[in-house]
């Protein structure tokens, strides 16, 4: 397995953007609704860090996964595994459905698929 600097390297940024938002934001745009769309570029990135190619599949499956977590949040899910009470799992999992995260979501990938075909234009394989 071949790591892509390139892709550490947004992701690491992408994280500290993130990390900031958390921090400093607590309510707002920025914090509701950018965040989720970086923060699936930012999972996006983290996959193509260790997987190369196959740009449109880790895309789609991390939309996948954005939207079964964002699911979830309309059980009891966190109670499930004793995490209720967990700031960081609430903050990192979510606790509440929106249908504008999904949105955001959607965006955040449509993003990557239009940046990685006019980049790359590999987003097929």
């Amino acid at each position: 397995m071949k790591l892509n600097k390139t892709y550490i390297i947004l992701t690491l940024v992408l994280l500290l953007i993130e990390t900031l938002i958390a921090i400093y934001l607590k309510t707002g745009f920025i914090r509701h609704t950018f965040g989720d769309f970086l923060c699936v570029i930012l999972l996006y990135c983290f996959f193509k860090s260790f997987i190369e190619r196959r740009h449109f599949k880790i895309a789609l499956s991390v939309l996948l996964i954005a939207f079964v977590i964002e699911f979830l949040q309309l059980t009891n899910y966190l109670e499930l595994f004793s995490l209720q009470d967990n700031h960081l799992a609430k903050l990192i999992l979510g606790s509440t459905f929106h249908i504008s995260d999904l949105v955001a979501y959607s965006f955040g990938i449509i993003t990557v698929i239009i940046f990685e075909f006019k980049v790359y234009k590999l987003w097929i394989t």
